[in-house]
């Protein structure tokens, strides 16, 4: 059996959040190298003792795609033989879930594929977020805990106070985006699209729901080139509708998807950090959502063996909280969390900055081990 303590480690996908996470659960990010040679090879040593110890791999599987997922793959077998007691592969975005299916004679089911590899490395379970399809869930042999960012995004609007709205969404979304629906108190539009070829393009064929007259929030998985996105955009435009925003759980930005959203009539485009946006690629209209407090809480929760999917029903109150977790906004009596760590987002010495966040951002390669945390 694992001990105590746990520690989290991140590959080079996303250290940003990685660092977040840490921040959230008040501890260090763990010391490992991780890096490739002038050959392209990957190593990885872990400079921490790990064993017997519950160690969480922080790696984002997005852009270089599959140097990040050899990173993965590579550190959950150094980790293994470094006799941690249990291996936690957070996966923020999981690549390769759009292959979740044979829907062409001869094509592979890359995401069983990817399952199936991180499987054998020896992940002991799987921690992500809004997968493609949930049925990528079955692919693995191991437990799979998914997050959503549904209930972080949601609030992002209802704060606006938007009148008379309705979401709209494709059919593979359609069950998270009802809950999206819900928690704002507005009706469910469906987008009927198909693919064509293997193009990263979609044809829009209806729109079945009201949406004359209303604000419409279109929102999905993930942006990807943002050509379904534009599709969606003209068709409502189509049916009458002139204010629109569009949410998704992942950015992945791929080009030309920034030319295509600022030439649009998107009033805002909002995404979380699931995946670094690198500074070149951010804009005004795109607002950028921090999921760490979300997983960091997921975490805790797995190593306590607690509830993960109390996140999403009973305990509203304190998702709540995580949500104003980077807003700097004081929760009520700023009682502590369980287990004694201050509540994430409190004001400890009333400037209107959370003290989790009062810091500027500290740069890995020069911060101290105190620092990274």
């Amino acid at each position: 059996m694992y001990s105590d303590q746990f520690d989290v480690y991140t590959g080079n996908a996303n250290p940003e959040l990685a660092r977040k996470i840490c921040r959230y659960l008040g501890t260090d990010i763990g010391r490992a190298e991780v890096f490739q040679f002038a050959n392209e090879n990957i190593f990885v040593r872990v400079l921490d003792n790990v064993r017997e110890k519950d160690v969480f791999l922080v790696q984002s599987t997005c852009r270089p795609v599959n140097q990040s997922i050899m990173e993965l793959l590579i550190m959950i077998d150094a980790f293994k033989r470094a006799s941690a007691g249990r291996i936690t592969a957070v996966i923020p975005y999981y690549a390769y879930g759009r292959s979740d299916k044979k829907d062409q004679p001869r094509v592979p089911i890359s995401a069983r594929l990817v399952a199936d590899m991180i499987t054998v490395a020896g992940a002991d379970r799987v921690l992500t977020m809004d997968l493609h399809q949930g049925q990528i869930q079955g692919f693995f042999n191991i437990p799979v805990d998914e997050l959503t960012a549904v209930h972080l995004l949601s609030n992002h609007f209802r704060k606006k106070q938007l009148e008379d709205l309705v979401v709209v969404t494709d059919l593979g979304f359609a069950k998270r985006a009802r809950t999206f629906a819900e928690l704002l108190d507005a009706p469910l539009a469906i987008i009927e699209k198909r693919r064509v070829g293997n193009l990263d393009r979609a044809e829009v064929m209806n729109v079945i729901g009201e949406v004359r007259g209303r604000r419409a929030i279109v929102v999905d998985d993930e942006i990807d080139t943002a050509g379904t996105l534009m599709e969606v955009v003209r068709a409502l435009e189509r049916e009458g509708v002139d204010e629109i925003y569009a949410c998704a759980t992942h950015g992945v930005l791929s080009d030309p998807a920034l030319e295509r959203i600022a030439d649009s009539s998107l009033r805002e485009v909002v995404l979380t950090d699931s995946i670094p946006i690198p500074q070149a690629k951010r804009a005004s209209s795109i607002i950028q959502l921090s999921v760490a407090p979300l997983i960091g809480e997921a975490i805790r929760r797995i190593h306590r063996g607690e509830s993960v999917g109390a996140l999403f029903s009973s305990e509203v109150s304190f998702t709540q909280e995580m949500i104003l977790w980077e807003d700097g906004l004081p929760t009520d009596g700023d009682d502590p969390q369980p287990g004694g760590d201050p509540t994430p987002g409190a004001d400890p010495d009333g400037t209107g900055v959370p003290g989790a966040l009062a810091a500027e951002p500290i740069d890995p390669a020069v911060a101290s081990p105190d620092e990274r945390g």
